[in-house]
């Protein structure tokens, strides 16, 4: 097997805007493999970690969902923040709804229902906590209840999401 070879610390800056550009190309396995770079040499990188836990979740769509779901709940451990692990996890949770949802399997309603849930109980905890003037979580909440109401009521409906008006 290979030895990988490190980054230099001045790197970090510059690795990390292509992490980001990587992710903006639909290339989330590069930038998953820059972050791992940056955080072997920076363990408490948090825009690392963060961009890590992003990338990981762009994979969802894919064959590996499940191994990328788990590497996803992995990294959120790294984030140090607790809005912003409780925030990022809420992520995870709706990414991985979504990516149930488009698979379109029969029955999968109630996979997505839970992973709706998830996310929102997520976003209500980082909301409580979150910094004056940011409402990403009440943004994030609002998407997946608005997801959640345009599902098809033969499942059950997430408690307090029935009553949303679609605009």
């Amino acid at each position: 097997m290979f030895t990988l070879k490190p980054l230099s610390r001045m790197a970090i800056p510059s690795a990390l805007a292509k992490a980001e550009r990587y992710r903006l190309l639909n290339e989330p396995g590069e930038a998953e493999s820059i972050c791992r770079d940056v955080l072997a040499i920076d363990p408490g990188n948090q825009e690392a970690a963060v961009t890590l836990v992003l990338s990981l979740t762009d994979q969802f769509p894919g064959e590996s969902a499940v191994k990328a779901g788990a590497a996803a709940r992995e990294a959120l451990s790294l984030v140090t923040d607790e809005y912003a692990r409780l925030y990022y996890g809420g992520i995870v949770h709706e990414r991985r709804a979504k990516a149930e949802l488009a698979l379109g399997r029969p029955g999968s309603n109630a996979a997505v229902q839970d992973g709706l849930r998830a996310a929102m109980s997520c976003f209500e905890r980082a909301e409580a906590l979150r910094p004056e003037g940011n409402d990403d979580a009440i943004l994030r909440w609002n998407a997946c209840a608005r997801l959640a109401g345009d599902l098809p009521s033969s499942e059950p409906d997430i408690p307090g999401v029935s009553a949303v008006q679609n605009e």
